[in-house]
């Protein structure tokens, strides 16, 4: 069953030629649309291996691959928007760990989803690669915000 246009009201985003794209952090720019099935629980990912953002001390960029994956509840993030959103980042001075619960919090805001993660995978400064997990889940999600936690914490 294709969407309508009422169902799309939202997205103005997508197919638009006159994008914008904003250099500073700017979660405005986030849209979402209604998720057509809400009774099942399913797994969205999200997969952006050219994210970057800079070094808050020396303005050096880094660069790193972020998923997410997420639960959908009634709303959905649309694709062009969360490319656009995670592109502002690109001037955006925070360490890896802000950026990926940055991210995580913005969203979580944004759709209300029963479960998300962030993972962010950072190519290495200094010899060393950083590897933040940040996750969030509605009450009845907890079991599996601790497994994933986990989980990520004993990932070598």
């Amino acid at each position: 069953m294709s969407r309508n246009e009422k169902e799309l009201d939202g997205v103005t985003l997508l197919g638009n030629q006159n994008t914008h794209y904003s250099y500073d952090y700017t979660p405005d720019v986030l849209e979402t649309f209604e998720n057509k099935h809400p009774e099942n629980e399913y797994i969205v990912t999200l997969d952006c291996p050219e994210f970057t953002s800079l070094c808050p001390k020396t303005g050096q960029p880094d660069f790193g691959h972020i998923i997410i994956n997420y639960i959908p509840r009634v709303r959905m993030v649309e694709s062009k928007s969360l490319k656009l959103y995670l592109f502002s980042f690109r001037n955006h001075g925070d360490f890896h760990e802000d950026c990926v619960n940055i991210i995580m919090k913005d969203l979580v805001m944004l759709m209300d989803p029963k479960y998300l993660e962030v993972i962010g995978l950072f190519n290495p400064r200094g010899g060393i690669s950083i590897k933040p997990f940040a996750n969030y889940g509605d009450a009845e999600h907890q079991d599996m915000v601790r497994q994933r936690l986990l989980a990520n914490f004993h990932q070598k």
